[in-house]
């Protein structure tokens, strides 16, 4: 029979183990000049998402602060309940203690990820965007106006959804979300959508065009409080 303290003790072990009393996440500066302690890495599968590239991940490209880790998880699981046929991809996010992320002007401080656009196929079907090194891991597609690429086309309604459960999300572990990049072009089918009006309310899109188009993926900034960084 197991002595009290010893029982004791395995709690405290499994505790530890999964991430109960794991040491938060520390973000100093800014996502284009920043840097981060204690970064973790999103979930490599889930029910209805998928990582870009196991290599990716591998080389450690895919994570983030904790609390953005946990606002991107909790939304995967509600869309899973929501729209239980659509498949998400996340793109890339950054290193695990953040600084310079090439070729990426941010992404440094843990509060960048990138997300592939959901799309469907010419029978409806949401299919995961083809992510190989052939197009730099879906980084190189480039959609039309319509948001057509060959035999898929951008499911803005999905988009929709996904930045509405993102942002509740957020809310519900104190952070926010500062800004989302995604295709100024786009942006009128978007507020279009069945969300559109709550994006309208409670997130700001960048109007302008950002240094390259944000067409094959949408670019979500977080923000919580962060530490200044050393001169």
């Amino acid at each position: 029979m197991r002595t009290p303290a010893r029982l004791a003790i395995g709690l405290l072990t499994a505790l530890y183990a999964n991430g109960a009393w794991a040491a938060d996440s520390i973000c100093h500066g800014t996502p284009s000049n920043g840097r981060l302690e204690h970064g973790v890495a999103l979930p490599t599968s889930g029910s209805n998402f998928r990582p870009y590239s196991r290599l990716g991940v591998t080389l450690g490209r895919t994570h983030v602060h904790a609390r953005v880790e946990r606002a991107v998880t909790a939304a995967y699981a509600v869309l899973a309940r929501s729209t239980p046929d659509v498949v998400y991809v996340y793109g890339e996010t950054g290193w695990p203690r953040g600084g310079r992320f090439k070729p990426h002007r941010t992404h440094q401080n843990g509060l960048s990820v990138d997300f592939m656009v959901p799309v469907r196929d010419t029978a409806g079907r949401s299919v995961p965007l083809p992510t190989d090194p052939g197009n730099k891991y879906g980084y190189a597609i480039e959609f039309d106006a319509q948001g057509r690429f060959g035999d898929l086309r951008i499911d803005f309604e999905a988009i929709s959804e996904h930045l509405r459960r993102l942002h509740e999300a957020a809310r519900a572990q104190g952070i926010g979300i500062e800004r989302v990049i995604f295709d100024p072009a786009y942006l009128p089918r978007l507020h279009a959508t069945t969300h559109g009006a709550y994006l309208r309310r409670n997130i700001r899109f960048m109007q302008r065009q950002a240094w390259v188009r944000h067409d094959e993926h949408y670019h979500a900034d977080f923000t919580t409080p962060c530490q200044p960084m050393p001169n």
